[in-house]
């Protein structure tokens, strides 16, 4: 498994948050935008998943950091107001010359990786049920 690379980028209020700052927790970047419809319909499923690990959420042992490749911040605010997402946001707002984009060779979202609590990325690109069976596999352990 591979070293997941930084991620560094502001989130909607201007506080840069950084994926190692994560460490510790089983993380799901979660790459997006509010320009792609399959990224929209997805996060319904992303938010139930959320809603069911809450405790460990609160616990330090899962989080979802949600990456975005908008680059207007005002779609982007409202996109994550009218879904209701509640776990962390952050975007650079370049769109596809985005850093992340770059470093995790993404040619298409909706897109995600799955990263360890050592900071490796132990999946990627897992949806619907494939991606709730591993997340609810691993927090079980």
């Amino acid at each position: 498994h591979s070293q997941a690379p930084e991620i560094s980028m502001q989130q909607p209020d201007g506080k840069v948050l950084k994926l190692s700052s994560l460490r510790g927790s089983l993380v799901l970047v979660d790459f997006w935008a509010t320009w792609c419809s399959p990224c929209i319909e997805e996060q319904p499923a992303l938010k139930a998943l959320y809603d069911k690990h809450s405790s460990e959420v609160k616990e330090g042992k899962f989080q979802i950091l949600g990456v975005s490749l908008d680059n207007k911040k005002e779609n982007w605010e409202k996109g994550i107001k009218t879904l209701q997402i509640t776990w962390p946001q952050v975007s650079d707002l370049r769109f596809w010359k985005s850093q992340a984009a770059k470093d995790y060779g993404i040619e298409g979202l909706p897109f995600n990786v799955v990263v360890d609590a050592a900071g490796k990325i132990i999946a990627i690109n897992l949806h619907g049920k494939a991606l709730e069976d591993f997340i609810n596999d691993h927090l079980s352990k």
